[in-house]
């Protein structure tokens, strides 16, 4: 039996059985951009840290987002802050002492809480349901077939005796992507987000998404949650060390925080790199899997700044020594004598006063000295690593609600790559960091205003500079899937530039307006500009506008 499914097992069940304190339990709150901009925009106003809660590793459980809430000290400056705060805490009522109940009701059973369709709770059961919708609707200039997104869902979350948390996610989905999204698909074979999908029509996607995981606090500090799911370490719009952009995977995670300490231990077993045959089924009929694990550890420094140290390790096979949540991966990788790639990093956040923070991470996978400050060694293809800064300023020029984030991200050539089998740092043919996986540079620059309590605006504008190969048969370090050591035997060890390959240049403006008619049910209107820019070749642009009723579930985002 894999070890995976042994520890994670056995770990349920200690979890279980062990007497556990009386600190309720809770599902967490799915990562959502704009959502967690409120919460992100709390800590910046609070000014400094808050001890023992961190917002580094999301999603964040929902009785310590109250906590979040009851912890900061910021004064209410707007009713748009009020209404912000109002809705976070009705959102998370159960935890709450400041809730309300709903004015209408149906049966004195439906909605009696604004953010539950239906609810049960007593002393010893806590069940939330409440349905999930996305229909959207849109015309691209490029295309004459209309695009969509038709989602029908369930949602329940809950505890049992305040002790063990649950929750689960089911939908089913038919969609037709916008042509730059189609065509991502088309080469990597997977749904971002999803993976597996069937053909729906012509130029459509059906598939089923779940999620369902349990939570438990194993002690006063130390919290577990084992499940399928996502997970996003950092403070940007990327990630360069783990995002959501990849879909659920099995993981058993322990979050330990305590005085001015985070630690993080993730271990996930991975959907490796799969062949599919034309039907888009495996062709032995199972897909190869591959394990996954993370450590960091964060310290807040002073009041205003925090610093973070990670390592993670993805192996083509389980093995014991990297469920250690405190050992070092390289050295256990040296003593098992396993080729299994082990990346290294850093990340931070400075919250440098009531309205700015800045923060970057810093992704190493493979670092020679002589070669990284040489001069005869420069952009060797052996010093492979990410880069991330960004800056945040909240309430811009005073004007309440008015918020920019500005962001930086690099990726050298070959990075995320590996030359062994199942060791790329991807899940179901996608990445688990960034969308291009590697040799690009991007900028993205995020405004978002909230001018009244339910109406917001955001504006997004991306643009890429990154390299593609010209053929599948030469590997010039984006594509993470292909085996670094094959396909670029002709380019030498040195001289490896971002962007190499052949140049592409991206810039993408997307304009959303928001408004929520009632809890979490929103209407969206949007309308985007994507233009890209390819050496020797023809520029193309298109254009997308759509409108969108979704109900307890995200923004989708097309962003790349």
């Amino acid at each position: 039996m894999k070890w995976k499914i042994v520890v994670m097992n056995a770990l349920m069940m200690v979890g279980l059985l062990t007497p556990l304190c009386l600190q309720a339990q809770s599902a967490y709150v799915s990562f959502d951009r704009e959502y967690y901009h409120l919460l992100d925009r709390l800590e910046i106003r609070n000014g400094q840290m808050v001890p023992e809660l961190s917002l580094n590793t999301k999603p964040l459980r929902r009785d310590r987002l109250v906590e979040f809430l009851d912890s900061v000290n910021v004064p209410t400056s707007s009713r748009v802050d009020a209404f912000n705060r109002q809705y976070l805490r009705q959102d998370n009522w159960e935890f709450s002492q400041d809730s309300t109940l709903s004015k209408k009701s149906l049966w004195k059973t439906i909605y009696q809480r604004p953010s539950d369709f239906y609810y049960f709770r007593n002393k010893d059961f806590d069940v939330h349901i409440n349905p999930v919708i996305y229909f959207r609707g849109g015309t691209e200039s490029a295309v004459e077939e209309m695009n969509f997104r038709n989602t029908r869902g369930i949602e329940i979350r809950g505890s049992i005796d305040r002790k063990v948390g649950f929750y689960t996610y089911l939908s089913s989905n038919e969609a037709i992507f916008p042509s730059w999204i189609e065509d991502y698909i088309d080469d990597h074979g997977a749904v971002p987000g999803q993976g597996f999908w069937k053909p729906y029509g012509d130029h459509g996607y059906s598939y089923f998404a779940a999620r369902g995981y349990l939570t438990f606090q194993v002690s006063k500090h130390i919290a577990a949650q084992v499940g399928h799911d996502r997970n996003f370490i950092g403070n940007g719009y990327r990630s360069m060390i783990l995002s959501d952009f990849s879909n659920p995977y099995m993981f058993l995670k322990l979050d330990v925080n305590i005085w001015k300490l985070q630690y993080t231990s993730i271990w996930a077993q991975m959907t490796a790199d799969v062949f599919l045959n034309a039907r888009n089924r495996p062709e032995d009929g199972r897909y190869p899997q591959k394990w996954f694990s993370l450590h960091r550890l964060s310290a807040n420094i002073g009041k205003r700044l925090n610093i973070g140290v990670f390592e993670s390790v993805m192996a083509s096979q389980a093995d014991w020594s990297y469920f250690n949540p405190v050992i070092f991966y390289r050295w256990a990788e040296h003593q098992l004598g396993t080729p299994d790639k082990v990346m290294l990093g850093t990340d931070f956040k400075w919250n440098m006063n009531r309205n700015m923070q800045w923060y970057g991470q810093f992704a190493l996978d493979e670092f020679v000295f002589g070669e990284f400050f040489g001069i005869d060694g420069k952009n060797s293809k052996r010093n492979k690593h990410a880069i991330q800064l960004g800056y945040k300023y909240i309430d811009m020029f005073k004007v309440s609600n008015l918020d920019l984030q500005v962001e930086y991200n690099q990726v050298r050539p070959y990075t995320f790559q590996e030359k062994f089998e199942h060791q790329s740092y991807t899940n179901y043919l996608t990445p688990i960091t960034h969308p291009l996986g590697a040799n690009f540079r991007e900028l993205i620059a995020v405004l978002k205003y909230q001018p009244l309590p339910k109406l917001s605006f955001d504006f997004t504008g991306v643009y890429h500079l990154y390299g593609e190969d010209p053929n599948e048969d030469t590997n010039r370090g984006g594509d993470i899937l292909k085996n670094r050591l094959e396909g670029n035997d002709d380019f030498g060890l040195y001289g490896h530039k971002i962007g190499q390959g052949i140049k592409n240049e991206l810039f993408m403006g997307t304009f959303t307006a928001t408004y929520m008619l009632k809890h979490n049910l929103f209407v969206d209107l949007g309308h985007s500009y994507r233009r890209n820019k390819i050496e020797e070749a023809e520029t193309t642009s298109t254009q997308m506008t759509s409108v969108a009723l979704r109900l307890n579930i995200a923004r989708e985002r097309y962003n790349y």
